[in-house]
């Protein structure tokens, strides 16, 4: 899946991912950036994601190469 991230607390790792096909917000796994290029991600950047047994979101990758900032209904 594809999504943006709406959250996220580098200290804490929490955070929240939506998914670009049904808006549908998804928590951050603990363990979503484990092998991943990414240290801390940012409002609004564009991730390839998969659903871990739990449903939380896992496996970040890049998403699309242009960040498109914050949907206007985040705001």
């Amino acid at each position: 899946m594809q999504g943006v991230i709406k959250s996220y607390d580098p200290g804490t790792k929490d955070g929240v991912v939506m998914s670009e096909r049904n808006f549908t917000e998804y928590e951050l796994s603990p363990n979503a950036l484990d092998g991943s290029i990414f240290r801390m991600l940012r409002q609004g950047q564009r991730v390839i994601f998969e659903l871990d047994e739990s449903g939380m979101a896992t496996n970040l990758r890049l998403g699309s190469e242009v960040d498109m900032g914050t949907p206007d209904f985040l705001q």
